[in-house]
């Protein structure tokens, strides 16, 4: 078996194997002679009737159930949803939320109060670093911020007796080092805090809470959702009294997604395990081409062995998605890699990702502590449903772009 066919195998497993349990999760179909849809259909409306002011005041004091209560509280299809959110993470609740960003900061707000302490990894995702900087900081909330390969000794002396959430982000957004969650849980627990994790690559292939972690959140935008049509997220947890702080802090924050969003989501998560089954061994044809070429420093992916954290990420993942970052060598200039990125043709230039189409960013900015002395102009690539030999060969025309601009400024 070639190392190319050994990596297809293993960022692939874990999709493979949730084809089932996506395909029938959270699809509790009545029997009915007349015939049932597959698919429930979007449940809209705000305002819910009772039969008496009895029925209406019962459902209101069992919030934490999921029951039809008012719009803004989750209908039907979002509570289906949640379910199958639950299911995926191994998770006890799930509460779907607005956005992936919403999913970040909403367990910020719920479970860090005054004069509290955070720690925050370095490489954590640009939003949820200034929401630490400015929303929770005007709230009297301390906020570290720990390199994410931080070792047990380094992040126990940054452990405080206020700290109350500890965030991990695995792998980076643009890092994409990947972090030892059992070790950082462990401590987080020792000291009384919480850990909370942005799980959004591990989506599928990594059960957040067999490693110690209290909180789980998703950017459903990406894989789940997987058609770049829809603003939509969730947070898991296991223990039932977080549960109740974040229902409560959720419905006290207005906290929802619309009937559509969810219903868009649930549709595109039964097809997620397919999707990323092939998109994530195209990523692995990409990166190892990639790797191969003269002007690449480093490819940036978490199965690759170069790339910070994968021992880890070989013990604790099932597989792996197709996001991951390139760094060219220190002698390409910025400009030169925008001049490739502006020529690609089948690669969209855009700040999101997880759907069925392939992007590119330019992330030099975050790139710099990993890569060290041979960091160059950095960029991040996201494969879609392309055919990978045409992705390769867009790549290798953008490249003869980068060289001749680098060429050119010379």
């Amino acid at each position: 078996m070639t190392d190319r066919e050994t990596l297809h195998q293993a960022v692939s497993r874990g999709w493979r194997e949730m084809g089932t349990l996506l395909v029938h999760l959270a699809r509790d179909l009545p029997p009915d002679a007349r015939g049932t849809l597959v698919n429930q259909p979007p449940t809209r409306g705000s305002t819910v009737l009772f039969p008496t002011v009895a029925d209406m005041n019962r459902n209101g004091t069992r919030r934490y159930d999921h029951e039809l209560i008012y719009g803004a509280m989750g209908t039907p299809i979002q509570h289906e949803l949640e379910a199958a959110i639950a299911a995926i993470e191994g998770a006890r609740h799930a509460q779907i939320v607005s956005s992936g960003l919403a999913a970040c900061t909403t367990p910020l707000l719920a479970f860090l109060g005054k004069n509290g302490h955070c720690l925050i990894p370095d490489s954590v995702y640009g939003p949820t670093r200034r929401f630490a900087n400015t929303v929770l900081r005007r709230f009297g909330v301390e906020t570290t911020y720990y390199p994410p390969l931080i070792d047990a000794e380094g992040l126990r002396a940054m452990m405080r007796p206020n700290t109350q959430v500890v965030v991990a982000e695995s792998p980076g957004s643009h890092t994409f080092e990947v972090q030892d969650i059992r070790m950082i849980a462990d401590l987080a627990h020792e000291h009384g805090a919480r850990l909370m994790l942005d799980n959004t690559w591990g989506v599928g292939i990594f059960r957040p809470f067999d490693h110690g972690v209290d909180i789980s959140v998703q950017a459903l935008t990406k894989y789940p959702a997987g058609h770049s049509d829809s603003i939509i997220g969730a947070v898991s947890v296991v223990d039932e009294q977080d549960w109740h702080v974040l229902r409560d802090t959720c419905i006290q924050l207005g906290q929802v997604a619309g009937p559509d969003d969810c219903w868009l989501t649930l549709r595109g998560l039964r097809t997620m395990g397919a999707r990323l089954e092939r998109q994530s061994r195209s990523a692995i044809d990409v990166a190892l081409w990639l790797q191969a070429r003269p002007e690449v420093a480093r490819v940036l992916h978490p199965a690759l062995p170069s790339c910070p954290g994968h021992e880890i990420w070989r013990r604790d993942f099932s597989g792996a998605s197709a996001l991951f970052g390139v760094v060219f060598r220190p002698d390409y200039s910025q400009e030169a890699m925008v001049a490739m990125i502006d020529s690609l043709t089948l690669f969209g230039i855009g700040a999101s990702w997880g759907g069925y189409e392939s992007l590119v960013l330019p992330t030099t900015g975050g790139i710099v502590r990993t890569c060290a002395a041979d960091c160059g102009p950095a960029c991040r690539l996201h494969i879609g449903l392309e055919n990978p030999e045409d992705l390769i060969a867009d790549l290798s025309a953008g490249l003869e772009v980068l060289t001749g601009a680098a060429s050119y400024s010379d």
